[in-house]
């Protein structure tokens, strides 16, 4: 078996390990970055609804199985930049509230053992890094901050009776915060009408791969594409992680390294932790707690569309307001309901895709130009909410190693209401029907809270930097260490925090300073 030995190696390419990657790149250290997908090519499936949404051809053929034992294909994808490709760029910060105790409907959403104010320079950072526009003034929840990097980005001309409209209605629209490079300018962001669930491919969404991993390979750092790391191994005491077990064009191969960071998300490293179970370690890495893979949270999440027969929707690109009046508190009651954004636009067969499944047994004979016609009058709406976490909301592995998610939507009532809210909104803007659809229990979107972070090793996994209380030189940066899941898009805190943990790193286990002034050598060096 060949060994190879680096400084650190990072597990995953995505909003975690592609950013902790970019941020230490600089330090001249011997890094590996393994991601067991590719890269994704620049082709004109990119913006293809039959390609994306028919065809999945960018979705891992993976089948995972449900609480009840029952596969299903998740949405999730391996490859360089991971889900990142594939999201909306919608870049917010959590709000001040989300980092305290708060009340729901259904239960209690608790504590961070960090604060708003711990993560706030590096959500200036993030957004810097991730190009993100917006307008801080506008949004009632914003918390107190500096401006935004770059401007919001102007709502397209369809969309400016709507805002009025919601004006008129007592409520606060605002713009989304979005990571977008150049947008409307030559060469940048040409604001298509293929951005939620599409890869760029021109390169101008502010993603993972186009914004870290290329500008981290450019300084040194070493990626591994097409390499899936299979177990964490331990030395003989179980005390420290001295190595990854990985599988690399059909080769398995062993990489040494004295500090490892996961970041393959909240299902998949908790995964690899469980994978990786010891004699020291019977119910898997870092797992006294007995959490690890426990308190699995995905947002609540509604699609909506506001449909009206006679009204042709013109914009392209419409996903720039969201509506926080509902986020702390509902109308009438003392909890909070959630966030309304709008969404990219809804192609036909998109819709058809859906559609085909809402009635029992498969249907088909509703013709693609139906649905055309029908998207193209409508105005798409996001309403999303926060999921709590509970113990047997979990994701473990099955006896022939098959990822199971045993997985039941909480805080419904609350996000009902926020739907009904929802509603109300669009019938007020003029929206003869108001159509919903919704992942419920097979939501693999936002996951988080998997391996939880605190101050105390019997009720979380990591500690306030992301490193595992049980073995000291383990890190996981990815969305796995939420405690709770918030009610907006958890994309820049991930980024956020994995600046912080790589700051943490510089000034800890890496002590890199020293280092870099002494002029460390970045390659590699392979035994066999």
């Amino acid at each position: 078996m060949q060994t190879y030995d680096f400084d650190l190696v990072i597990i995953g390419s995505g909003a975690g390990g592609g950013t902790l990657a970019h941020a230490l790149a600089s330090t001249r250290r011997r890094i590996l970055l393994i991601e067991r997908g590719g890269e994704v090519p620049s082709e004109p499936e990119n913006w293809s609804p039959a390609a994306v949404w028919k065809d999945l051809r960018y979705r891992t053929s993976e089948r995972w199985v449900d609480g009840d034992g029952l596969e299903f294909q998740p949405y999730t994808h391996y490859n360089v930049g991971g889900n990142t490709k594939y999201w909306g760029s919608v870049l917010y910060r959590l709000r001040r509230e989300d980092f305290g105790e708060i009340a729901h409907r259904d239960g209690v959403s608790p504590a961070w053992p960090i604060t708003y104010d711990d993560l706030a320079p590096w959500y200036d950072i993030a957004e810097r890094l991730y190009h993100v526009h917006g307008e801080a003034s506008a949004d009632p929840t914003e918390p107190p901050r500096g401006p935004y990097p770059h401007p919001p980005v102007p709502h397209a001309e369809a969309m400016q009776p709507v805002i009025a409209g919601l004006q008129r209605q007592g409520l606060h629209p605002s713009p989304l915060p979005l990571g977008l490079i150049d947008p409307g300018l030559p060469g940048g962001c040409e604001l298509c009408n293929t951005c939620n669930s599409f890869p760029c491919r021109i390169h101008r969404k502010s993603d993972a791969d186009v914004c870290c991993v290329r500008p981290a390979a450019a300084a040194g750092v070493t990626v591994w594409t097409h390499a899936q790391a299979r177990r964490l191994l331990t030395t003989r005491d179980g005390t420290r992680v001295e190595a990854v077990e990985v599988d690399r064009e059909g080769q398995t191969i062993r990489v040494e390294a004295p500090v490892i960071v996961v970041a393959c998300g909240a299902v998949n490293s908790a995964i690899l932790l469980l994978r990786s179970a010891t004699t020291q370690h019977p119910r898997g890495l870092a797992n006294s707690s007995g959490l690890v893979g426990r308190r699995y949270m995905a947002h609540l999440a509604t699609m909506m569309q506001g449909f009206h027969p006679l009204r042709v929707n013109t914009a392209v690109f419409q996903k720039t307001v969201a509506v926080n009046d509902f986020y702390l508190r509902g109308p009438g009651v003392p909890y909070p309901l959630g966030q309304i954004q709008s969404q990219g636009r809804t192609h036909g067969l998109m819709a058809k895709v859906v559609g085909d499944t809402w009635f029992s047994g498969r249907v088909t004979w509703v013709p693609e130009w139906a649905y055309d016609a029908w998207v193209a009058r409508g105005v798409d709406w996001l309403a999303m909410s926060e999921d709590l976490p509970r113990d047997d909301n979990r994701v473990t592995l099955t006896e022939d190693g098959r990822i199971r998610l045993d997985y039941t939507p909480n805080n419904v009532a609350a996000h009902e209401q926020l739907v009904v809210e929802a509603t109300r909104m669009l019938r007020r803007l003029g929206a003869w029907k108001v159509m919903t659809a919704s992942h419920r229990a097979k939501n693999t979107t936002h996951q988080c809270g998997t391996l939880v972070f605190g101050h105390d090793p019997v009720s979380s996994v990591l500690d306030p930097y992301c490193r595992t209380h049980d073995i000291p030189n383990l890190f996981v940066v990815d969305a796995s260490f939420f405690p709770s899941s918030a009610a907006v898009n958890p994309g820049l805190t991930i980024v956020a925090q994995g600046l912080r943990v790589a700051d943490h790193l510089r000034r800890t286990d890496l002590r890199l300073p020293e280092d870099a002034a002494a002029g460390v050598a970045p390659a590699a060096a392979q035994r066999t």
